[in-house]
């Protein structure tokens, strides 16, 4: 999560049913979502100060500006113990909620959950803000129009709003007139859900926007509401801030223009509802292929060797997962299994069980294979295709059991690095199949979308 301004509070903090037991203390949040709160002292002022059982599944706090914050998921990363001086012990969180406290075990629920991402704006590529310039007479009108929420319907039941909030120029304000409008996503409930039926949600399409974007984008300016959370005297639902750890995340904030993208909004406008469903979906039987993949974008590999690994790794779950090809047919293999095993001698038999386990399963250059075959036109020659496979498959066996004889054929430097390019190129192709793509499509992305194209030409 992407912490645009330094979060960095004081207050007063309290176990539930414990308000008298009020500790001032710092509850400071990171660029990143990272929470620590420290505290005078410890909550626990018994006797028995010494024992880690002590309960901080939740805290409840009173912050500068904020107001009232629940602070959820907590426990001590230092526990200092003074005899007449000041100590200082410091607690991690899991997630805050600003706006509002819960008791012990009270059950947070919210029917609405709102979020953006970095380079939103640039992806959605809708603005209502129309500038007007007469050069000959010296004057300029500025018209804004909100634009419509585009609202879609998931499969899960939920409703997803992309909307645009905005602010508008001040009455008094005679030397500036500052119009500014942001995208955001909205998921919608008709019924209160637990918040991790929503950020499970908001990852899958923070993913999708990262793939979409090619670039590892962040999650910020997350809120929430319940239709049975309401300020006194108020009309509409409190909205309650969420801070928490989510992922991905990179420290250094993306810049993207709709022409570095693999696609934005505008490419999938006629069917933007399908297109979110197929990625939601898709989780359902890709997850494993899909963390592998951006594991890969978001810096979890820090070194090339790494990256490639999870890459072939991806590639050939992504295989598993979307075909039931086998060597020769269920029945056939069982039957051969069957009078191999009549000939081995009993003491041997539980080992040679274990060796045709997988004997029927399909070896990673084939996997490979059946991969680029829908792509083919878009990866160069045949024989420059060979060369690819047999350079992946040398490669992952070499780093995976550094046999001597594969050494000097696995790639290295520059070569490994260009191989991981080509592996990118067939995840994002394969990725536009399954949000919904078809081939004159995937063809339209290869034409027009540089880093790809770029990727593509390396040698």
């Amino acid at each position: 999560m992407r912490i645009e301004e330094e979060y960095k509070k004081t207050g007063y903090f309290w176990l539930p049913e414990k308000e008298d037991n009020k500790i001032p203390g710092v509850l400071t949040i990171d660029d990143g979502g990272r929470i620590e709160l420290e505290i005078v002292g410890h909550f626990d002022e018994s006797v028995d100060f010494l024992n880690d059982n002590e309960d901080l599944s939740r805290i409840i706090g009173h912050v500068e500006k904020d107001g009232l914050v629940t602070l959820d998921n907590c426990f001590y990363t230092k526990k200092n113990f003074s005899f007449g001086g000041i100590s200082k012990s410091k607690i991690l969180v899991h997630k805050v909620l600003s706006g509002a406290a819960w008791d012990k075990d009270e059950v947070v629920s919210f029917n609405t959950f709102s979020f953006s991402v970095d380079c939103l704006d640039e992806w959605v590529g809708i603005s209502g803000i129309n500038v007007d310039n007469d050069r000959e007479s010296r004057t300029a009108t500025i018209n804004y129009n909100p634009p419509e929420k585009i609202s879609l319907l998931l499969d899960n039941g939920m409703k997803l709003e992309i909307c645009f909030s905005y602010t508008l120029p001040g009455l008094t304000n005679i030397t500036e007139a500052k119009i500014t409008q942001r995208a955001y996503f909205r998921l919608e409930s008709e019924g209160l859900l637990d918040l991790s039926d929503f950020t499970v949600v908001a990852f899958k399409i923070t993913n999708l926007m990262c793939f979409a974007m090619d670039e590892i984008v962040a999650m910020k300016n997350v809120s929430a509401t319940s239709y049975e959370l309401k300020r006194d005297g108020e009309k509409y639902p409190a909205s309650i801030s969420v801070y928490y750890q989510s992922k991905p995340f990179v420290e250094k904030l993306p810049k993207k223009n709709w022409h570095d993208m693999l696609f934005n909004f505008g490419a999938i406008k006629s069917n933007a509802q399908q297109v979110f469903n197929n990625w939601i979906n898709a989780y359902k039987y890709l997850s494993p292929a899909l963390g592998l993949y951006f594991s890969t974008k978001s810096g979890a590999q820090k070194y090339l060797e790494g990256k490639f690994l999870s890459l072939a790794q991806g590639l050939e779950t992504y295989h598993r997962r979307t075909s039931s090809e086998t060597l020769m047919e269920l029945d056939s293999f069982e039957l051969l299994v069957k009078e191999i095993l009549k000939s081995c001698p009993d003491k041997n038999v539980d080992w040679l069980k274990g060796r045709l386990m997988h004997g029927n399963e399909i070896n990673l250059r084939k996997r490979l294979k059946r991969i680029i075959e829908p792509f083919k036109d878009h990866l160069g020659t045949s024989r420059e295709r060979s060369k690819l496979l047999k350079k992946i498959v040398d490669t992952r066996n070499y780093l995976t059991h550094y046999s001597e004889s594969l050494k000097g054929d696995s790639a290295k430097g520059r070569e490994l690095w260009v191989l991981c390019q080509k592996m990118e190129v067939i995840f994002n192709l394969h990725f536009l199949k399954v949000v919904g793509f078809d081939d004159e499509e995937i063809s339209g992305v290869v034409r027009n979308c540089y880093p790809l194209k770029r990727k593509l030409q390396e040698i």
